[in-house]
């Protein structure tokens, strides 16, 4: 019979944190603090596998699930003394959800489940406080008709907003027992009014009720829209775990918290978070209370008043101390713990690797280390690759004037400047338009997941360090200002208004979220300081990595950039671009315009003294740095006037009628250009284009080399090839530059790019000395795609599982990379040592680099600031591949 449930607590446990893709992350990690003795509430986990039976069988559950979950149960009750159900001594369990890698808050949770008319009776007695079991009771009311009854939480918050307005409250603290049960009653009607029937009181049914809705929310479109943004795939589903509930609700001796054993922001070793005295969790994390810190020195260093937690409930935050420690020491990590006190017991509810931002793992990584709790490779395989473009970006300029209009917490670092929205829904639709915005949010609540990655910032009125937008913005990069109080944000106005301003929908602010700090207006940004942890990591990545890292760059500033991130060469310089400036298109027109070769050339040489200013600014930066440079690729037409207005500027500077004008264009034009005229094969009709750029490419590594000392090498690359024949005749017509030139050092190889040049490898090997695998234009020629017109379908291939990812970002290693292979072994068994290398923009994917990695390419090529992306990817390739 398949185990579908695996119990854990009183000292022993089923399973143990090695077992996470089958019990989820959190009950991996549940099952492993219980068997090493650490206070965890009793409870059992439904497996992975339960959750893909439940869809793969119309939303039905394994025969032997149901037996399962009452043995389940009746262990619970056994080692807590309570019984579910019972109206004297009630079993009270959580239900949450748990995938094996971490999604906050966007699954559902239900507390307090088995409360009822009856239970909450006996609670009551139990606890010797009946203000605290009614309190539960209507938290349990509110969470479970939301989640599983889909009746909204504000209609309940309408309710007890009102009460504590009527009464003149200002916290829920401040309610009484008699007023909880007015609010209670209240609760029950609008579940009646929405629903027709009244609130459920059969515990199993409440049971059941959740365990749905836990499974059913692992395809809720939150969840979908995180899983995608984190490329987490949907067939791994989520385990649902049952927990014996722990009351933080109990007094002044009970408490909640989220706790991280290091500063998951700076990555500094010194412990954050914060808690709430009676209080559950989701007033933590929700907001609707400020929370208190964890340290006194917290406290201090933020100004609070309220006591610390150190300072509050002492020996409990020593006992948690040491949690902390001895947890971190387990695990090896960084950890995020969340902790519940009862009447002064502690116990802890959840540890997990804790999500930090890019900074902080690299210093963690790097702390770790250095103090031999974790070998060097594994603190490079501890950092996200795609997170270092959090370090790369500008930060605010210390010297820059500003208009401070609010400050908040610091709750994740970063500056961004953008357009003021109050909604997820248009952050979204403007962030595709084009615009950046800042999201301005009262709170944000798992709703909010496609806003938040959309929005260059995000700022709240509410909330802590460990609220939902402080969490899910570290974890994406994101900055963040959050518990924002002074700001008061009307969605009907579509305004935010502070210390007696205004600001409105669609003003420019600028966040700063590592001072916490909001600015109006734009402010001045700085570049990047890349030292201390980052270049530990990049020397250590350089020591473990094989392939060889370049750059796709042609323009001085570029080259420069990627340089000082660490590019090895240049793996594409594409000439054309360098065309397109205005000091030398008008000759380039003048070329194309001509009607004859004697014509061309005249223009060309106009264009050799430019070309070769540009090639030598190249090769002075790279010095003796290979530089593979393209010659030009697109067809002829793009570089001609298309308005009226500039067709008639190019007649009068050119003295070419109109008319003339026009009717060449019509020449030139193609219906798939695409597929036309362009790369190679303007090399056969027009020879003395490409020989114009290696003239000029040879004379500036002439010049820079007596300059310099330094001897440039060039990698002349042909683009389109599909034939031998092609490459063969290019190749003869640039040596006979070269010899010309003369004591030049130089290399021709060719792109593949088109899926005969793939499979005929083995043949253009005879006159290649390296191929770049080309995989732009690979992936739209075997797939048929456009990339520029793809972008409109795509989403829904991916979405319905024809594709696993868009192929322009992540290489298609099934089709594409097939025909990587085929070129490889074909190339190479012509010439052994060939060298091999990709371009497209899949050079700076860390998937695409594993690829590159596993099939013994020498390189990859990348825009500049994916350079240190690269490099380290390029070494977790080959440390996970030992």
């Amino acid at each position: 019979m398949t185990k579908w449930v695996y119990a854990f607590g009183g000292g022993n446990a089923d399973g143990d944190t090695s077992m996470r893709n089958l019990l989820g992350g959190k009950g991996a990690n549940l099952a492993e603090m219980a068997s090493l003795g650490l206070p965890v509430p009793p409870g059992f986990t439904m497996t992975t596998d339960v959750c893909t039976a439940y869809y793969d069988n119309d939303k039905t559950y394994p025969e032997e699930l149901a037996a399962q979950v009452k043995d389940g149960l009746g262990r619970v009750e056994t080692i807590t003394g309570k019984k579910f159900g019972d109206a004297k001594n009630p079993l009270l369990v959580s239900v949450r959800s748990g995938a094996r890698a971490s999604m906050p808050g966007m699954m559902d949770t239900v507390l307090n489940l088995g409360l009822n008319d009856a239970t909450v009776d006996g609670l009551a007695e139990l606890s010797g406080d009946r203000r605290f079991a009614l309190d539960s009771y209507r938290r349990f009311i509110t969470m479970y008709s939301d989640v599983v009854l889909g009746v909204h939480h504000h209609n309940f918050e309408d309710i007890l907003e009102q009460h504590k307005d009527n009464q003149g409250y200002m916290l829920d603290t401040e309610l009484s027992a008699d007023d909880w049960e007015k609010i209670i009653e209240g609760y029950k009607t609008v579940v009646r009014d929405e629903l027709g029937r009244d609130f459920p009181q059969d515990p199993n049914d409440q049971l059941w009720g959740a365990i749905d809705a836990v499974f059913g929310s692992w395809m809720n479109d939150r969840a979908k829209v995180y899983r995608r943004l984190n490329d987490i795939p949907a067939a791994w589903g989520t385990a649902v775990n049952v927990q014996a509930m722990v009351f933080g609700n109990m007094g002044e001796s009970s408490a909640t918290g989220v706790a991280f054993t290091r500063d998951p922001s700076t990555g500094e070793n010194k412990y954050y978070g914060e808690f709430l005295i009676n209080a559950q969790g989701e007033d933590v994390v929700a907001g609707i209370r400020t929370p208190q810190t964890l340290t006194k020195v917290a406290r201090e260093e933020m100004g609070e008043t309220a006591p610390s937690m150190e300072e509050a409930l002492p020996e409990v935050y020593q006992q948690l101390a040491a949690t902390f420690d001895r947890l971190e020491s387990h695990y090896r990590d960084m950890q995020d713990i969340e902790f519940t006190v009862e009447q002064g017991q502690l116990w802890l509810l959840q540890t997990r690797t804790g999500k930090r931002t890019a900074r902080a793992a690299m210093k963690i990584a790097v702390d770790m280390a250095e103090a031999g709790q974790i070998t060097q490779e594994e603190a490079i395989m501890r950092v996200d690759p795609m997170s270092l473009d959090q370090l790369l970006h500008p930060t605010l300029d210390e010297h820059a004037p500003r208009d401070l209009i609010a400050m908040g917490l610091p709750a994740s670092p970063g500056a961004a400047i953008g357009e003021v929205v109050f909604s997820s829904d248009e952050a979204e639709s403007l962030s595709k338009a084009g615009h950046k915005v800042i999201l301005m949010r009262i709170e944000t609540s798992p709703e909010d997941i496609h806003g938040m990655h959309a929005a260059e910032a995000i700022v709240t009125a509410r909330g802590g360090m460990t609220s939902h937008a402080a969490v899910v913005a570290r974890g994406m990069g994101t900055p963040c200002v959050s518990g924002a109080g002074e700001i008061r944000i009307n969605y009907e106005t579509q305004s935010f208004s502070v210390m007696g301003r205004e600001v409105k929908k669609g003003e420019i602010v600028t966040v700063d979220g590592a001072t916490g700090q909001v600015y109006l207006g734009a402010v001045d940004m700085v570049q990047p300081e890349l030292s201390g942890d980052f270049a530990k990591i990049m020397q250590w990545a350089d020591k473990a990595r094989v392939l060889e890292v370049r750059t796709n760059a042609e323009t001085p500033t570029d080259v420069r950039t990627a340089v000082d991130f660490g590019a090895q060469g240049i793996g594409l310089c594409r000439t054309e671009h360098m065309f397109f400036e205005a000091d030398r298109l008008g000759y380039f027109r003048e070329m194309i315009l001509a009607s004859d070769k004697a014509g061309r050339t005249d223009a060309l040489s106009k264009i050799l003294p430019v070309q070769r200013d540009d090639f030598a600014a190249i090769f002075r930066i790279m010095e003796d740095r290979p530089c593979t440079i393209r010659l030009l690729d697109p067809p002829l037409h793009e570089f001609l006037p298309h308005t009226e207005a500039d067709i008639e500027n190019v007649a009068a500077a050119t003295g070419i009628s109109t008319s003339e004008l026009m009717a060449r264009a019509r020449d030139l034009h193609e219906s798939n250009p695409m597929l036309g005229h362009r790369g190679c094969r303007l090399g056969i009709s027009y020879p003395e284009i490409y020989e114009m750029q290696v003239r000029a490419i040879f004379e500036a590594q002439k010049r820079v080399a007596g300059e310099t000392g330094k001897q440039p090498i060039a990698e002349i690359m042909i683009p389109l090839v599909s034939s031998d024949k092609e490459l063969a005749i290019l190749k003869r017509a640039i040596e006979r530059v070269a010899d010309e030139v003369g004591g030049v050092d130089y290399i021709v190889g060719t792109m593949i790019e088109l899926p005969r040049a793939a499979l005929r490898a083995g043949d253009i090997a005879h006159h290649a000395a390296f191929f770049s695998f080309g995989t732009n234009d690979l992936t739209q020629t075997t797939f048929g795609l456009s990339r520029d017109d793809a972008g409109k379908f795509l989403p829904d291939y991916v979405a319905q599982g024809i594709m696993e990812k868009d192929p322009f970002v992540t290489l298609d290693q099934e089709g594409v990379g097939d025909l990587i292979i085929i070129a490889k072994e074909r190339g190479r068994a012509v010439k052994k040592d060939i060298k091999l290398g990709i371009c497209g923009e899949h050079g700076g994917d860390p998937a695409s680099i594993a690829f590159c990695h596993k099939h013994g390419l020498n390189y990859v090529s990348c825009s500049p600031y994916r350079v240190p992306i690269a490099r380290l990817a390029a070494a977790q390739a080959a440390i996970s591949a030992r």
